[in-house]
């Protein structure tokens, strides 16, 4: 699984990085950043489904298989 944010979809809630803070992290304006190269470790994948499930925009995608 890999994970990606959308720049243009994001408003800087937070969430991602406050549920997933081992995945995600925040730039200088406090917009959300995927830590990485986006692939979500074995055993990270349920923190990546959290945080995608709570982003307000939808700004998370979780390409599966890769």
């Amino acid at each position: 699984m890999r994970a990606q944010i959308d720049s243009g979809r994001c408003h800087g809630h937070g969430r991602c990085y406050d549920l997933a803070p081992d995945l995600f992290g925040d730039d200088e304006e406090g917009y959300g950043t995927v830590l990485g190269d986006g692939v979500v470790p074995p055993g990270k994948e349920h923190d990546a489904r959290l945080a995608a499930s709570n982003c307000p925009e939808r700004a998370i995608d979780l390409l599966e298989g890769e």
